[in-house]
């Protein structure tokens, strides 16, 4: 029995959410506690560290929780018991067990959505949490909520050299890292348990040359794409790190460039770039300098601002990936999506998401072709719903065990 196993489904819900309401105020104590811990983490600036935990915190309601529920299990009232199925047995969603949650490096508060749909399941969750604690805060609120969450949710401190936890003693394991972190954390799981990894990954945005066609429309989007890059230093699987914008448009892809990096300026100022060691800096001065070359030859251009605090470059080889430094983006010109399907493929760039300035069919079909798992709007990249499907999976599925009953 799990520690949660008789407490009923929306009783859990809402303690989740009455936590993440009081997460939601800037004021709230324990939150402002953590600031420096994560922003020493990170290395992000403080604005950019009050906006993910905005993004986490405010997603997490009631009516958003449960609709991911129904949509997935087709009722909530399968997590307390059978429920009846069309044309199907009786079934209901026992928790799979014990499930243990490993965050990643870089990402604020990634282990806290699964972990919390492993709660809404009935499973006992243990968090590897980062440095900074805020999975160790938040399931302390949670407690406070419900007194069955102090024993339902704990989170311990690791690295991703650690390895002390035993996780074949775990139904279910749910990783974000490298990939080779990721190999290293399978490797470790029992042969039963259901192992959801998530490894690195990219996303990009494609602008099509009908979005060209209006100049106050084009400089929306640059707003859009620029805040797509500059937060989370383009750290995450979420970040702008390639983008590719059709010739044909009254807005030709150098003007719109221009435009990107006017909105990449502004953008900078409140999202402020967070702190880059010496190997970072000189990576980016070197692409600068490189991209700088190129163009004095007449090939391409680069865009960025006094203090380097993003770099955009136009046309950059396409035998060359994407650069993945921070707040710097490589701008290609193309004719359609298929260039895009080939550079990606040449590259081996696994993609996570897509932004699109419209839905056109051939541009859709591309963002499937490359195995996104998620096609958004720009100046969205970085605000997934709680129930958008990351990496492709389900959101609660994992931690339930569907038993039937035929009686």
């Amino acid at each position: 029995m799990t520690a949660l196993a008789g407490v009923h489904a929306r009783r859990i819900v809402r303690a989740i959410a009455d936590a993440a309401d009081r997460w939601s105020n800037a004021d709230f104590p324990p939150r402002v506690r953590l600031l420096d811990a994560i922003v020493a983490r990170t290395g992000y600036s403080l604005p950019v560290v009050e906006y993910a935990l905005d993004q986490i915190f405010f997603s997490l309601t009631v009516p958003s929780i449960a609709a991911v529920i129904d949509g997935e299990l087709g009722s909530i009232d399968a997590l307390d018991g059978f429920v009846d199925r069309t044309d199907r047995p009786r079934a209901m969603a026992a928790p799979a067990g014990r499930v243990c949650v490993i965050s990643s490096r870089t990402t604020i508060g990634v282990a806290i959505v699964p972990a919390v749909f492993a709660l809404c399941a009935k499973c006992d969750v243990l968090v590897k949490d980062r440095e900074d604690g805020l999975v160790r805060a938040f399931f302390a609120s949670l407690a406070e909520e419900l007194d069955e969450m102090a024993v339902a949710a704990r989170a311990e401190t690791w690295s991703s050299e650690d390895e002390s936890t035993n996780l074949a003693e775990f139904d279910a394991v749910v990783a974000f890292g490298r990939d080779l972190t990721i190999t290293r954390i399978r490797e470790r799981c029992a042969a039963h348990a259901r192992f959801v990894g998530f490894g690195s990954k990219a996303s990009i945005g494609y602008i099509t040359r009908e979005a060209l066609a209006d100049t106050a429309h084009a400089r929306s989007i640059a707003e859009g794409a620029a805040r797509d890059l500059v937060l989370y230093e383009t750290e995450g699987c979420l970040s702008l790190h390639a983008l590719f914008v059709e010739r044909g448009g009254a807005v030709a892809p150098h003007e719109f460039s221009l435009m990107l990096a006017a909105a990449a300026e502004r953008a900078s100022v409140e999202f402020p770039p967070g702190m880059r060691d010496a190997r970072a800096a000189a990576r980016i001065m070197s692409a600068r300098n490189l991209a700088a070359f190129r163009s004095a030859g007449g090939t391409g251009a680069v865009f960025s601002d006094a203090n380097t605090s993003f770099l955009a470059v136009l046309d950059p080889p396409a035998q060359e990936p994407p650069q993945f430094l921070p707040r710097t983006l490589g701008i290609h010109s193309v004719d359609g999506p298929a260039e895009v399907a080939d550079y990606l493929q040449r590259h081996n760039v696994p993609v996570e998401a897509v932004a699109l300035d419209a839905s056109r069919a051939d541009a859709c079909n591309m963002a499937v072709e490359i195995g996104a798992t998620r096609i958004t709007r720009f100046g969205e990249l970085q605000r997934p719903p709680v129930g958008e499907n990351h990496g492709g999976r389900s959101r609660i599925n994992d931690y339930v065990r569907w038993v039937t009953s035929e009686t």
